[in-house]
């Protein structure tokens, strides 16, 4: 149906009175939240002075969320829970069991103060020699090895020689001469005392007789003196067929060979070292002592010897101490004689010699074993429920097994004394589980 001009104008009318309205509401709801928003400003600015300072007492702290009373507790108590789980270690009874941790308890106990000294194992010179043929000649056999352990009197090498030879002829010809002599003798002694012939005649036997018997004597010493037998035959390899001119070289004593300058067919000399032989069941450990230290090493002293190769150890007395300091060194010998029945002491071999004091009672010991080095510093595990605590500990005085604990250990405390670098393995995995 169609509108009249009235009609449309009355509807646009109305259209406009409605926008104008809404419009107007707009306008006033908006004034009002602005009106809010300024009192709550105004209340916000009320305490801006409250606000500005803890700006400047904080800095930038505004930028960070706020850390509740929650979040504070559990921050403290990290580091703390960091620090201490690293240092104790969980363990059942039955893996300590397993792991072959043994238990002690700290106590008094005595110790002997010691002066360590760095020594070296040496042959005993007065169970060593040096075997010379004593009589040039050519090796003629050889049957001694290098370090082959020989008797007394066995057969080391077997050389000729032209002056031993001399030696034995001139043992036989006074021999000789002896029994002579010694027939004359006793016949110009029958005929003396049957009154045949003069005593003049039976003095002169005699007194031949004696001079034969010296002259035997004689040849006789010459070969004691360079120790050879008196016959050839003696002196041979097999004991017989032997020539005036073989010399059977002997070892002096029970010993090993330990140098050896001679083989078959070469020519040596009568003072030519060509063995040496050392009884090493008795060896010295020597070492040098500063004259500052020479009031506390003396003749008689107990030593404890230690080995830098290995666990052994050994214990003794100081045997000697040097009267004269070195002109250069300005210190003075020492040694100990060590008996080495086991063959564990070797020449050549470093120690360290350990001269023993007085015996002293100390409030607080471990066993020796038990001190480990945890990051830097002397430590020993101590038994806690549950497993183990690292109880850091300043070392006094030791006593080979035992140390002293000067610091961090109290006498009835119980900690682990056998194996206990099974637990310092363990703590160092803790410490690296625990980092990542």
């Amino acid at each position: 149906m169609a509108m009249s001009k009235q009609q449309r104008a009355a509807v646009v009318a109305i259209l406009v009175a409605g926008l104008l309205g809404g419009a107007a509401i707009l306008f006033t709801g908006k004034g009002g939240g602005s009106g809010e928003a300024g009192h709550e400003h105004g209340e916000h600015a009320e305490q801006g002075e409250h606000v500005d300072h803890d700006d400047h007492d904080h800095g930038h702290a505004h930028d960070k969320p706020a850390a509740t009373p929650a979040s504070a507790a559990a921050a403290a108590a990290a580091p703390a829970q960091a620090a201490d789980q690293p240092h104790v270690i969980k363990l059942t009874p039955e893996q300590v069991q397993q792991a072959g941790i043994g238990i002690a308890t700290a106590g008094s106990a005595p110790l002997r103060g010691s002066v360590d000294f760095p020594g070296e194992i040496r042959f005993n010179d007065d169970r060593t020699a040096h075997v010379v043929p004593r009589v040039a000649g050519v090796a003629q056999a050889v049957p001694a090895n290098l370090g082959e352990q020989v008797a007394r009197g066995q057969v080391l090498a077997v050389i000729a020689s032209t002056a031993l030879a001399e030696q034995r002829s001139e043992l036989l010809a006074a021999q000789r001469r002896e029994a002579l002599a010694r027939a004359t003798y006793a016949r110009e002694k029958t005929l003396w005392q049957e009154k045949i012939s003069a005593e003049q005649d039976y003095q002169q036997a005699r007194t031949a007789l004696e001079e034969a018997q010296i002259a035997v004597q004689n040849a006789r010493q010459k070969l004691v003196a360079i120790g050879a037998a008196e016959s050839a035959g003696k002196d041979g390899k097999d004991g017989k067929g032997g020539s005036l001119n073989q010399f059977a070289l002997r070892a002096p004593f029970d010993g090993i060979i330990v140098e050896k300058h001679l083989s078959l067919g070469e020519a040596v000399k009568e003072d030519a070292s060509v063995f040496t032989i050392s009884d090493l069941s008795s060896v010295w450990a020597e070492f040098v002592v500063s004259a500052r230290d020479l009031d506390q090493v003396r003749v008689g002293e107990t030593v404890r010897i230690r080995s830098t190769a290995s666990e052994s150890q050994a214990e003794g007395k100081v045997s000697y101490v040097g009267a004269l300091l070195g002109e250069q060194t300005r210190t003075a010998k020492a040694r100990v004689t060590l008996a080495n029945p086991g063959m564990a002491w070797r020449p050549g071999l470093f120690v360290t010699v350990s001269v023993l004091g007085a015996a002293t009672q100390v409030p607080v010991t471990v066993a020796a074993d038990a001190v480990q080095q945890v990051d830097g510093s002397s430590a020993v595990f101590v038994a806690v429920p549950g497993g183990f605590a690292v109880q850091p500990v300043k070392t006094g005085r030791s006593g080979g097994k035992l140390v002293e604990i000067t610091e961090g250990l109290q006498a009835g405390a119980r900690y682990a004394a056998a194996n206990s670098f099974i637990l310092k393995s363990e703590l160092g995995k803790a410490s690296a589980g625990h980092e990542h």
